[in-house]
């Protein structure tokens, strides 16, 4: 008599199947093999860091607006994108779901509107330099967070792989680092605060609470905050017209996206992933504005991306 039973482990990242022997003496066979969904979620947040990445090599398409206004014009188009998806999906009810995302809606939409803002905020007080290298603690927060809130276990291959990614990212950052802009890097240090907050937000409750409201409601503070900020507008009509793709594919679309694929990633590997959009920034600007990256802009990128996809395949062997 043949068996076949399937285990789903917690985190629906593994299935096991244990294949029963004709011999009762012989022990079951176990075969690990990655879940779909776990797939598909990895490849959606590569989707996710490649679209959120253009906002660099867009941006140069502008005529007048800057700072304040790209992130005042981009957050009011997400918001009105994100609403059309619910009314779309949810026949119209979009605040009964905003309503029912509950108070995890609310924290996640304070922490989305603390990325939104306070990225744009630094940038103004610091230099980009700066900003790249307090962004490489990401995931090593979302780590930590992860382990003390979800008790989730962090592999050594993954902080093997957090720490060269933060290298990587600090020497993309060496030719521009600057002892000025600590005001600027201290607002820096919020965005990945944040992110790790909301990255454990979505794992914890995603999967019972639709959390896709909460994007809506980040656009809508960030959009309050930064009005003031950036008036008066002087946004041409074609600078509405990027900033207003910007709002729906670079903005809307991924943070939606984010939020299917982080109920079936840990906390530590979402944040890991989303330094690619460091990396694929310049690889736009180079490919797109003609912008030729530095050699440590190569150098680092090159590190990045070997920790990520080393850290990657060594989780499907292991896997297996």
């Amino acid at each position: 008599m043949h068996a076949a039973d399937m285990i789903a482990v917690p985190n629906a990242r593994v299935m096991v199947s244990v294949q029963a022997a004709p011999n009762s003496e012989t022990p079951p066979r176990r075969v690990a093999h990655v879940s779909p969904a776990y797939r598909r979620a990895l490849l959606t947040m590569v989707l996710c860091t490649a679209l959120w990445s253009t906002a660099g090599v867009a941006t140069r398409l502008l005529d007048h607006a800057s700072g304040y206004e790209i992130a005042f014009w981009r957050s009011l188009v997400c918001a009105i994108f994100v609403i059309c998806v619910l009314a779309a999906t949810h026949r119209g009810r979009w605040i009964t779901e905003v309503r029912a995302s509950g108070w995890p809606g609310l924290v996640s939409g304070v922490m989305w509107a603390v990325m939104f803002t306070c990225f744009m905020l630094a940038l103004t007080r610091t230099t980009v330099a700066n900003v790249l290298v307090v962004m490489a603690a990401a995931p090593l927060m979302a780590a930590l967070l992860g382990m003390v809130v979800l008790r989730e276990p962090v592999p050594l291959r993954t902080w093997f792989a957090i720490l060269v990614a933060a290298g990587g990212l600090i020497w993309m950052s060496l030719e521009g680092l600057s002892s000025d802009g600590l005001h600027g890097m201290l607002i820096a240090l919020a965005v990945p605060m944040a992110g790790a907050v909301n990255i454990v937000v979505l794992k914890s409750t995603g999967a019972r609470v639709n959390l896709v409201p909460a994007v809506m409601l980040g656009a809508v503070i960030s959009m309050i905050i930064t009005l003031p900020l950036a008036w008066p507008l002087t946004a041409s009509a074609r600078d509405i017209a990027i900033l207003s793709a910007l709002g729906v594919f670079q903005l809307g679309l991924p943070c939606i996206l984010m939020v299917r694929a982080a109920n079936h990633l840990p906390p530590y590997e979402v944040a890991l992933l989303g330094l690619l959009e460091v990396v694929l920034g310049p690889m736009w600007a180079w490919l797109w504005a003609g912008e030729q990256p530095g050699t440590s802009t190569l150098q680092g990128g090159a590190l990045v991306l070997s920790a990520l996809l080393i850290n990657e395949v060594m989780a499907q062997r292991n896997k297996r």
